[in-house]
């Protein structure tokens, strides 16, 4: 009877300990990280990052407290056209040979219902960083994310492209850009 008596708080305490955290790493070939544009006031531009990377860390009993880092190779990117292409990747919009790499880092989520949240952040972009915040959608409740199994998302960021020295054309084309990413996320 002592042995149960004793073992009490002990169980007390396991129930109560935090969840592990899972690391989960990108998964590039099944992700994607598209941007859009307006140009000339009625029709828009788009580009992709085919060629990416990134880690998240996610507990699903503190989810406020992720930890998440994605690299996009700005020197892959592909806007459909060489010429297009090669005005993103000149020193007018990214820079590529001087920034080969934007970076978004988040380590705060806020969940605004069972499957999308608010990822607070920031963009890296040619040697500037900015806050910046995705609104996400899981394809799951990440509060009952085990790290066994896969996580997909969805997310959606507007950013000032003018905020990280991208001005050049601005009667041509607008200074909101849209991104949107389709990520799965592979346990590891």
């Amino acid at each position: 009877m002592r042995f149960v008596l004793a073992l009490i708080p002990l169980l007390a305490v396991a129930a109560t300990a935090p969840a592990v955290a899972h690391h989960y790493w990108l998964d590039g070939a099944h992700s994607s990280v598209n941007a859009r544009v307006s140009y000339m006031g009625f029709g828009s531009k788009a580009a992709r990052f085919p060629q990416m990377r990134g880690s998240i860390r996610l507990n699903p009993a503190r989810l406020d407290a992720i930890d998440l880092d994605v690299e996009l190779d700005a020197s892959a990117l592909d806007a459909g056209g060489a010429s297009d292409t090669n005005y993103l990747r000149s020193k007018d919009f990214f820079w590529v040979q001087q920034y080969p790499m934007v970076r978004f880092t988040g380590h705060r989520m806020t969940m605004t219902g069972a499957i999308s949240a608010q990822v607070d952040g920031e963009i890296t972009a040619r040697g500037v960083t900015r806050p910046a915040t995705l609104a996400v959608t899981f394809k799951d409740p990440p509060a009952q994310a085990t790290g066994r199994e896969p996580v997909q998302l969805n997310a959606q960021a507007r950013i000032n492209r003018r905020d990280f020295g991208m001005t050049a054309y601005s009667m041509m084309v607008g200074k909101i850009v849209t991104i949107t990413i389709d990520a799965r996320l592979m346990p590891g």
